[in-house]
C-alpha cells in the first residue's frame, strides 16, 4: 500500500461532526465494505446468466453452513463459522478477486490479501480491527473445525453453481476434471460426505462432458 491514503466511500457524504467516534468508525466500515457487492467472480449463478458477485458469493456459504454443518465430520460452533464465511472475502474490495485456477494470479495473493486486511480491518475500532483480522487469519490457516469447513464451504459452492452451468469455470482453458479434484479436494479436511458428493459431481461432469479428462500418458 502506498503512502497515498485510499479515499473511503463515507466520504463521499460525510457523517454529522457531533456522531459518536466509536459508531462513526463502524458505520465508516460498513459504508467501505458495500463494495463486495461490486467485485465480480469468475463463477456462473444458477439463476440467471451472469457472474456472481463476492456479497453473493458470501451470503450463499452462510446459508450453506446452516444447513450443512450437521455433515461437518467434527462439531462446529455455526455462528463462528457464519462469521468466517462473512468476512474471509471483504479483504478483496482492495486485492481484488482471484481465479481459483489462474496460477499466474495465485502467486502473490497471500501478500496482497493480507494487506488489504491490514488496511480494511483498520478502518474499525481498535478491539474489533483485531478481532475480524482474528478470524480472517483463523480461516486463512485452517487449524480450527469451524475455519476447516467454512473453506469447505467456499470450495463446495462454485461447484455447485458450476454443475448447474454445466461445466462453468471447469472449462477454463487448460483446466482438467483432475485439476478440479485437486483444487476441491480440502472439502475432504472437513466433511468425507460432502466431498464424496463433490465428486460424485465432479466425475458426473467429466463423463458428460463439461470437464476435460486429462490426456492419456505416453509411456516413455
Amino acid at each position: 500500500m502506498s503512502d497515498e491514503r485510499r479515499s473511503l466511500l463515507a466520504e463521499k457524504t460525510p457523517f454529522p461532526d457531533d456522531l459518536d467516534e466509536r459508531l462513526r468508525a463502524q458505520l465508516t466500515f460498513l459504508v467501505e465494505v458495500d463494495q463486495l457487492k461490486i467485485i465480480l467472480r469468475q463463477s456462473p449463478l444458477a439463476a440467471t446468466d451472469r457472474r456472481e458477485n463476492d456479497a453473493e458469493h458470501s451470503w450463499h456459504l452462510a446459508m450453506m453452513v446452516a444447513i450443512l454443518a450437521e455433515h461437518s465430520d467434527q462439531p462446529i460452533n455455526v455462528g463462528h463459522t457464519i462469521q468466517l464465511v462473512l468476512l474471509h472475502d471483504l479483504v478483496e474490495i482492495y486485492a481484488g478477486d482471484t481465479p481459483l485456477y489462474d496460477s499466474a494470479a495465485g502467486v502473490d495473493q497471500q501478500e496482497r490479501e493480507g494487506v488489504a486486511a491490514d488496511e480494511l480491518f483498520s478502518l474499525l475500532p481498535t478491539d474489533q480491527a483485531q478481532r475480524m483480522r482474528t478470524l480472517w487469519d483463523e480461516f486463512e490457516e485452517r487449524r480450527t473445525p469451524e475455519a476447516r469447513f467454512a473453506k469447505a464451504m467456499d470450495r463446495l459452492q462454485p461447484l455447485l453453481l458450476n454443475w448447474m452451468a454445466r461445466g462453468g469455470t471447469w472449462r477454463t482453458p487448460g483446466v482438467t476434471a483432475d485439476d478440479v479434484r485437486a483444487r476441491k479436494a480440502v472439502i475432504g479436511d472437513a466433511s468425507s460426505a460432502l466431498w464424496k458428493a463433490g465428486r460424485r459431481l465432479i466425475d458426473e461432469g467429466e463423463a458428460r462432458g463439461w470437464a476435460r479428462s486429462a490426456p492419456p500418458r505416453c509411456d516413455e
